[in-house]
């Protein structure tokens, strides 16, 4: 006779090989998963070794780009909404920040703030953006915080959505989050992540958890499947310190949004106030039916509020090359104020002229082809082509999902670098 206690040990068995067989989801290479979720007007950059999936839309010769961070977990997609209200009328540059999306862990495996903010700097040097403005939701607030502390003369202005930035105690944490700070089970999520945690975890940070679709659970769901992302998860909770740099905060001068989602159960909302008591002029703007994405919950109602921003940062920018123009152009002490409306004239109008002509930054430059073939070189896509002697790029239109090989080519070509990480192919 089976004794109770073995049958419910047998039971318990059981039920863990039957939720080991359902949650096994095993690393994705980065190649199948960018034809779904890196179509045009997605590009990739090599950075350091490490290829950047990114999004550089809207007008070339706009003077102050618009920058967007994501945050845990996320990708550029969470800005899909605000970049398609916004490039009309600006540029609109987000990327997948280490460890995360289509970009993939860090081979450095440093995940701490200021790392992430030198990260920016280097990407907007490679891309030759000197200002910008910078926004970031959540973790992405906490590095565009970071960026502007750290470089205050190239942040116009920011936009702090949800942002971390202070020590807080989360009213619910999402359960994806918990368990990879769980030491031994966080060894576990790197192959058992079942769709419906992820699931899970999403309606936990919307203010309407009906709003989480089903497209929406697959983008996180492969994303976080990405090679390398969940380890980076954990790596990125051990190397957490929230309000270690707390203090920095109060010494930001430049314009300042706040927005936050009232329902933020993360992050919560008097974390808000405390970013307006500690920059000075700050605008908050709270929406009572958001929670902690609210870019993404509800993405034309809060980007509204960063049009009227943006409108009065593209203002103020202009008068101050005007200002900066003139202050160097005249050597009478007679002359005008070079900030008076009635001295704009020729010399203004010629020191804005270049920025009007500025080309894309892949059209300025030398190019050289690339072919693209299938790993098994069977199949040719057409030519494409990238700039030899910048970053490498590549656009992501030349991946298929039954061609997934990116550009081949001389493979002596030394001076240019590989774009290992995504294609296993190179460009000549």
């Amino acid at each position: 006779m089976i004794h109770p206690l073995q049958r419910l040990l047998g039971l318990l068995i059981a039920a863990l090989a039957l939720l080991v067989g359902f949650s096994y989801a095993p690393d994705r290479p980065v190649q199948t998963l960018v034809a779904r979720w890196a179509p045009p007007p997605s590009d990739f950059i090599e950075l350091d070794g490490q290829l950047v999936h990114l999004r550089d839309e809207g007008p070339r010769d706009d003077p102050l780009p618009i920058v967007l961070l994501h945050g845990t977990s996320a990708s550029l997609h969470t800005w899909e909404g605000w970049a398609a209200a916004l490039r009309q009328r600006h540029r609109v540059i987000s990327f997948d920040l280490p460890g995360f999306g289509l970009t993939g862990p860090s081979p450095s495996g440093d995940y701490r703030g200021d790392t992430y903010a030198r990260f920016v700097l280097q990407l907007m040097d490679a891309l030759k953006v000197q200002r910008f403005v910078l926004a970031g939701n959540s973790l992405g607030g906490e590095v565009a915080w970071r960026t502007a502390t750290l470089a205050p003369h190239r942040v116009a202005r920011l936009v702090l959505v949800d942002a971390a930035g202070y020590p807080f105690t989360p009213e619910q944490l999402p359960l994806g989050f918990k368990l990879a700070r769980v030491p031994v089970l966080n060894r576990l999520a790197d192959h058992l992540t079942p769709r419906f945690l992820v699931e899970r975890s999403l309606q936990q940070v919307y203010g309407d958890p009906s709003k989480v679709s089903t497209g929406l659970v697959d983008r996180y769901y492969e994303l976080t499947l990405r090679e390398g992302n969940r380890h980076a998860l954990v790596q990125r909770f051990q190397q957490m310190a929230h309000g270690a740099d707390a203090a920095r905060i109060a010494t930001l001068r430049m314009p300042t949004l706040i927005l936050w989602g009232r329902r933020d159960r993360l992050v919560p909302l008097d974390n808000a106030h405390l970013f307006q008591r500690d920059i000075r002029g700050s605008r908050l703007e709270v929406f009572d039916e958001l929670g902690h994405v609210p870019q993404e919950e509800d993405p034309a109602r809060t980007v509204k509020v960063v049009q009227e921003f943006l409108a009065a940062a593209q203002g103020a920018e202009a008068s101050l090359v005007q200002c900066s123009t003139r202050a160097r152009s005249n050597t009478s002490t007679s002359a005008p104020s070079p900030c008076d409306s009635s001295s704009r004239g020729s010399s203004a109008r010629a020191a804005a002229s270049p920025a009007r002509r500025r080309r894309p930054l892949t059209s300025t430059l030398p190019r050289t082809t690339c072919t693209y073939a299938s790993r098994a070189g069977s199949r040719a896509s057409p030519a494409r082509s990238a700039p030899s002697n910048s970053p490498a790029r590549m656009d992501a239109s030349a991946f298929s999902v039954n061609d997934p090989c990116a550009p081949v080519g001389d493979a002596t070509s030394a001076s240019r670098p590989r774009l290992a990480a995504a294609s296993k192919c190179f460009c000549s």
